[in-house]
This record gives C-alpha cells, sequence and structure tokens, in this order.
C-alpha cells in the first residue's frame, strides 16, 4: 500500500474496503460523525465517487426520493453487521484482558520491590496510616 505525499495516509486500492469497514464508514456519516469529504480523508480514500456509491448501496437515504427512510436491511447485511460488531467487540474484550493482567502483574513487581527496599535498607517505606485524620487536615478543616 503507497503512503499519500500530502496527507500521510496510506493510498488503498478497491480491493483493500471489506463490507464492515464500508459500513462503519456509512454509519459514521449517517450518524453526523463525519461527512463525506472528511470520510475521504480519514481513511484515504482515492475516488470521488467511492463513498457516495456506498452510501447509495449502504445507507439508509432514500436517493430516488431524496428523503430519509429507514429501508431495511437484508438479512446478509444484518448478519455482516453484527460479525463486524462481534469481532470489534472480541477485540475490546481481548486488549482490557490483556491491559488488566498487564496491571496486576505490575502491581505483584512493585509490592516485590517495595519489600526488598524495606528489607534492603532497614526503612518502612509504606505508611500505616490511622483512621484519624492528619494534623495537617484538621487545620485545612478548620479554615473552611
Amino acid at each position: 500500500m503507497k503512503t499519500s505525499a500530502n496527507t500521510g495516509n496510506p493510498k488503498r486500492t478497491q480491493k483493500d474496503y471489506s463490507l464492515p469497514f464500508k459500513l462503519q464508514l456509512v454509519a459514521e456519516i449517517e450518524h453526523g460523525l463525519l461527512t463525506k469529504s472528511q470520510a475521504k480523508l480519514k481513511y484515504g480514500i482515492q475516488g470521488d465517487s467511492t463513498v457516495t456509491k456506498w452510501l447509495q448501496k449502504y445507507g439508509n437515504f432514500d436517493w430516488e426520493n431524496q428523503a430519509h427512510t429507514t429501508m431495511s436491511k437484508t438479512p446478509e447485511q444484518k448478519i455482516l453487521e453484527l460479525e463486524a460488531k462481534v469481532k470489534l467487540l472480541e477485540k475490546q474484550k481481548a486488549r482490557a484482558e490483556h491491559l488488566a493482567e498487564r496491571a496486576d502483574k505490575k502491581v505483584i513487581i512493585f509490592d516485590m520491590l517495595v519489600d526488598m527496599a524495606e528489607k534492603e535498607y532497614d526503612i518502612q517505606i509504606r505508611k500505616n496510616y490511622t483512621p484519624e485524620l492528619s494534623k495537617a487536615s484538621k487545620k485545612n478543616k478548620k479554615r473552611l
């Protein structure tokens, strides 16, 4: 895939666009998140009429009567949309699980390092706070 010199976005060919990608782009435009020209720039789409054709083919706008209607999608389109959503959610779930596991490992390592430092230098790093407010907090509370 080549990159465009003026935008830095990758130039795409027609075979690069999957159906879930087209449906996502159409949904973004129909929900008012992007205009056609913004979508073209954001995703590196070269053809001037490509986005318009996708809107005509997959969108809910009635191009013959120039009015919005809720056209029912074919079962195949619905299945493809749902499959794309499932894949996206699975990716998000896997990423969240990975980040949670990584955070747990960091906590364990940090605790081990603090334990080692306390033993090595014979100092108490962790603070044992009592339920009472500290003197500084009491002073601040009285001022208010």
